[in-house]
């Protein structure tokens, strides 16, 4: 039996208590509530103000919620920092300081005419953090967020403390991720898409993908996907869980691609649940 296979079975606990599709919790409406009994943590972005840092050369408009250990949250294609659940990033921010950001060319950062790869953007990722003030932090990298939060730790493993995998696949080139594929070369050669959109549909068509580079991951890594994922389905994500050592794997029941946006108080205590628990061996 390997790491990966007992990770599994030790939150077999957990995803026993994994939902049903379509549920949803309110959404925010003050920077953040309370959370005693029968109040959930969230914020608002409306009144939350951008940010903006200089990386990579071009501006990355940034929001920070909360306080403790940095987190680090990397969002999806044609995704930006407004595109979050209010809910699951106030859980996530009860017990870590919480930093979304747009990648470059969209939402509120700049772009500027460097040709748009994945490892750009994973490098974009890593000089985040040092214009945070931070050598290091916990990742959350959802969908395409999770394919550079992949190149990232392959790249720059000093950079990633623990890491969260959403709504994932290693390449969009495989058998199980046609549609996905169809949807990013659709958008990528869509002259009315704007060009944020399509320069992110560029680089993911280019990337060369991570698999060679899985099992090199030395970091604690929790694999999350829905089951009704028809973009990246599930079985990518077990694939993915066997190549990284000691792997985490939980499969929510019934959700579709980015459950977040359905179920963000099962998604973000499940991510606390993680984040928060001591992984280092007993002996070295």
């Amino acid at each position: 039996m390997n790491m990966t296979q007992i990770s599994i079975q030790a939150i077999a606990v957990t995803i026993c208590l994994i939902l049903v599709a379509g549920c949803t919790a309110p959404t925010g409406t003050g920077q953040q509530a309370g959370t005693g009994a029968g109040q959930v943590p969230r914020v608002s972005f409306n009144s939350t103000p951008v940010q903006y840092a200089q990386v990579n050369g071009v501006t990355l408009g940034y929001r920070e919620f909360g306080s403790g250990e940095p987190l680090l949250m990397i969002e999806g294609f044609g995704a930006n920092i407004d595109n979050w659940n209010e809910t699951f990033i106030g859980i996530l921010a009860s017990k870590y300081h919480v930093y979304t950001y747009d990648h470059r060319g969209m939402g509120y950062s700049s772009d500027n005419n460097a040709t748009p790869t994945i490892p750009l953007y994973a490098d974009d990722a890593a000089r985040m953090m040092a214009a945070l003030g931070y050598d290091s932090m916990h990742v959350y990298g959802v969908s395409m967020g999770s394919s550079v939060s992949q190149q990232l730790v392959i790249d720059h493993p000093e950079r990633v403390r623990k890491l969260v995998l959403d709504s994932n696949s290693y390449s969009i080139r495989i058998p199980e991720t046609q549609k996905l594929l169809g949807n990013i070369e659709a958008a990528a050669s869509n002259s009315s898409m704007p060009s944020g959109i399509r320069r992110e549909g560029e680089a993911n068509l280019a990337w060369n993908g991570s698999w060679d580079g899985l099992s090199g991951i030395e970091k604690d890594v929790m694999l999350v996907v829905g089951t009704s994922d028809e973009l990246t389905p599930d079985t990518v994500s077990v694939r993915m869980a066997g190549q990284i050592n000691g792997s985490w794997l939980v499969r929510f029941k019934g959700l579709p691609h980015v459950g977040s946006h359905y179920a963000p108080v099962e998604y973000g205590e499940n991510a606390l649940d993680f984040l928060g628990m001591d992984e280092s061996p007993l002996n070295k």
